[in-house]
């Protein structure tokens, strides 16, 4: 891919990156592209993949940050429950 491809999909939203996967599977599992846009196909997907994954690392590091769990633990809130419950 070329340098410009890859910026372009570096700037997909999350979301969008995630459609343009479902339609690259679409596509390969409908046998509609030749072997050798398979392959391109192929390896958007997984430059998509690798988008995505990295993302969505990025949310998980900044939710543990929000929660204030170093060791990427959650932890569950001990709520007292209301008096007539």
């Amino acid at each position: 891919m070329s340098s410009e491809s890859k910026t372009a999909s570096e700037k997909l939203s999350f979301e969008e990156a995630i459609s343009r996967l479902e339609e690259i599977i679409g596509n390969m599992e409908n046998n509609s592209q030749s072997l050798d846009e398979m392959v391109k196909s192929f390896e958007e997907g997984q430059r998509l993949v690798r988008l995505c994954n990295e993302r969505l690392a990025k949310i998980e590091r900044k939710v543990n940050e929000l929660t204030g769990k170093a060791d990427g633990s959650t932890g569950q809130s001990q709520f007292e429950e209301s008096p007539g419950r």
